[in-house]
């Protein structure tokens, strides 16, 4: 079974049209969404739509649990926080009780594979992995460790290879998982990469060949970012998605 992993589409619905349309070549039999569906960007609603109607699981992010009220955001700069207000006022009725109903983490038993927006521990603190030192706080827990845990949240294209005491950080574009390993990886983001990489950045996984593989598209950068600029979110959530940061 061939699986299609994205995450961070943060209402940016170029972003993930382009996303789904290079998918299309993949032989994808299952999407997942690791959550952060909204946030940033002009079209949440756009936006969960799709997802909702594509992916079997969708987990909960940081923004959406913002939105859905189900976190205290008080403490997000004043510009994140707008965000989040002007789309908890758009979103339609149907995405909201959506977004209230998204779980933090979703097991995948039989493939041996963990969904979760950040750290799969701790999970409603939404903790980033985006070094060695990090994944090494998942090597106590490495009993309940699926074999494969994928996260989002940093909005960068990450690797990490676990064995116990030692969390080693890989930077293969493609990797084939070895069995006697257990492994984070973070999928990048579609709606806001932040790796100096402006594509929009997704993921396959091959349940059967246990291969994993890191992909990117080009998406209209100009069109996402007039749109936040014409919804008079700050400005600079459009200038960042141009340079990738």
């Amino acid at each position: 079974m061939r699986l299609g992993i994205f995450s961070d589409v943060h209402a940016n619905i170029e972003a993930l049209s382009a996303v789904l349309e290079a998918y299309r070549s993949e032989r994808i039999d299952v999407y997942h969404c690791l959550g952060d569906t909204v946030g940033y960007g002009a079209s949440p609603n756009d936006c969960a739509d799709r997802i909702r109607g594509l992916a079997r699981h969708t987990i909960l992010g940081n923004h959406d649990a913002a939105v859905a009220g189900r976190m205290d955001y008080s403490y997000y700069y004043e510009a994140a926080r707008h965000a989040l207000d002007t789309h908890a006022a758009l979103l339609s009725s149907d995405n909201m009780e959506w977004l209230k109903s998204l779980p933090y983490s979703m097991p995948l038993d039989d493939v041996d594979v963990m969904l979760s927006h950040g750290s799969p521990i701790r999970l409603e603190e939404f903790e980033y992995i985006f070094a060695p030192e990090q994944a090494r706080e998942c090597l106590p827990y490495w009993d309940e460790l699926k074999q494969v845990t994928f996260i989002g949240h940093s909005h960068l294209c990450k690797v990490f290879a676990l064995q116990p005491g030692e969390a080693t950080e890989l930077t293969a574009k493609k990797i084939t998982l070895n069995r006697n390993q257990k492994y984070i990886i973070s999928v990048g983001s579609v709606g806001q990469p932040r790796d100096y990489d402006n594509r929009a950045s997704y993921v396959t996984f091959d349940t059967d060949t246990r291969e994993f593989e890191f992909k990117r598209v080009e998406y209209d950068i100009e069109c996402s970012a007039q749109k936040i600029f014409d919804a008079k979110l700050e400005r600079n959530f459009g200038h960042r998605l141009f340079i990738g940061v």
